[in-house]
């Protein structure tokens, strides 16, 4: 038997570098992004290594860090909201009680405010301030015409910085209408309350609430809209999964993998298989009435806790793909009126967070206020559970930003929001802790996430007085 050839020293880099850069499979109107993998690490560290060195967008061990933002509406029922105890010696409370075996991984941080969205001299509007400030950190001109003005958001802030070290800079995700004009709230205008990322003081980064269009975005080929609908037709056409466009690039891509990724890749196809599954049951209905109707568009499913889920599915992958590292997702604008049939609830959410004192309507925003974790800990869940090319997690080397700009619904309060920082910020983060701050700017939050994220130049965001120390 003759002996075999060791590989040489060039051929194992030039293997690393194919697969460090085959960051898609591709078929005929098909295009998947990949996850990142353990193959590959040595020349992907590097080439991430020198995009942090101007950049620095990675962890410790030179992996990419990702920064999200999920909003949550009406403020939260205080009693069942914050912990007893204080640093590592906390306990949660009802509220929080879906992330009990995440606690490590969790920060809650008390004592941060938003003052930009109180009255001052605006009078009423607090719903429409409390989002148009919640990344921005500046006061919305109280306005229901086109000369909108509140500030440039802190992801778009870091997303313009970074933003170019992924296919896409940001993403926008709502389980909400999309609406940019208009009059919403006690003469705001609706872009306030329907937007959540700004890209500029006077220009909404309009959030995408159809899951199958996000799905599109970051699995289908083609740049421009009509590329990616023709895709998307023909796929219909031949009633094929999208992964069966990219079969033969699949099997090409596992003979180059070792075992561990391969398992990886199978679990991700499954992933991306599970979802597009999902998105066609939820358009199995067909047609369903304009959104104007209140009603959300076809591929939007009628189930608004498996809206939630779905777009967390989409951001996971986006993270896991290293789509983008910055993501905010607007689970229902500020002031919504919600009913909650699927938890017992036909009262609107709006209605219930002005209890009054009322206990059954108390006992119904606390219920809320659960259902909306019980989806965020499925998110967070996953994402710990899906490993990243360093092997740790990837909320280990993210930061999840989980709050809102109102803090008591009842009274329409803005100190003291509720605020829940998860992920380890790829070990910058000290998690696992109750924290509070005692009455900061929450743009100081940011800030210091800004600087974690490497978005050099982000000098002050909003109201900020300095870096949020101690988180």
């Amino acid at each position: 038997m003759k002996n075999q050839p060791i590989p040489s020293r060039d051929a194992a880099l030039r293997r690393q570098l194919t697969l460090s850069r085959r960051n898609f499979l591709r078929g005929v109107g098909a295009c998947i992004a990949l996850p990142m993998f353990e193959s590959a690490l040595p020349s992907m560290l590097r080439a991430a290594t020198t995009a942090g060195a101007s950049a620095g967008a990675t962890s410790a061990s030179g992996v990419p860090l990702r920064m999200a933002f999920a909003y949550i509406p009406n403020g939260v029922h205080q009693a069942n909201w914050w912990p007893t105890g204080e640093g590592s010696a906390f306990e949660l409370a009802q509220t929080m009680q879906p992330l009990a075996a995440l606690k490590n991984s969790i920060q809650v941080i008390g004592g941060l405010d938003h003052k930009e969205a109180a009255p001052g001299n605006d009078g009423a509007g607090d719903h429409a301030r409390a989002n148009a400030t919640f990344l921005t950190g500046a006061r919305a001109r109280k306005t229901d015409s086109a000369n909108i003005e509140v500030g440039t958001s802190i992801d778009q802030m870091v997303a313009q910085r970074v933003g170019h070290l992924t296919r896409l800079s940001s993403l926008e995700l709502s389980c909400d209408f999309v609406r940019k004009s208009g009059r919403c709230d006690s003469g705001y205008s609706c872009a306030y309350l329907y937007n959540l990322s700004w890209a500029s003081p006077g220009t909404p980064a309009a959030p995408e609430p159809n899951p199958r269009l996000v799905f599109e975005r970051l699995f289908g080929q083609g740049v421009a809209p009509s590329e990616r609908r023709a895709n998307f037709q023909e796929r219909q056409q031949t009633e094929k999964s999208l992964l069966d466009f990219v079969r033969e690039d699949t099997k090409s891509l596992e003979r180059q993998l070792g075992y561990n990724d391969h398992q990886k890749l199978e679990e991700y196809l499954t992933g991306v298989r599970e979802i597009e599954q999902r998105i066609q049951r939820a358009e199995s209905f067909g047609q369903l009435p304009d959104p104007h109707a209140e009603t959300p568009p076809a591929g939007i499913p009628s189930d608004y806790g498996a809206h939630m889920d779905i777009m967390y599915d989409l951001l996971t992958m986006a993270f896991q793909t290293d789509s983008t590292r910055v993501a905010t997702l607007l689970l229902a604008g500020d002031g919504t009126n919600r009913a909650f049939p699927e938890i017992g609830i036909p009262e609107g959410h709006h209605y219930c967070s002005h209890h009054r004192l009322n206990p059954e309507l108390m006992a119904k925003i606390a219920q809320i206020d659960l259902f909306y974790m019980q989806h965020f800990a499925r998110f967070l869940t996953k994402l710990d559970q899906t490993k990243d090319v360093d092997g740790n997690s990837i909320l280990h080397n993210s930061m999840i930003v989980y709050g809102g700009g109102n803090a008591d619904g009842n009274r329409h309060t803005h100190d003291n929001l509720p605020v829940i920082l998860a992920g380890g910020g790829g070990g910058s983060l000290t998690p696992g802790r109750y924290v509070p701050m005692g009455g900061k700017p929450m743009s100081n939050l940011f800030l210091s996430m800004a600087d974690r994220m490497g978005a050099t130049g982000v000098q002050r965001i909003g109201d900020s007085t300095g870096r949020l120390q101690g988180v």
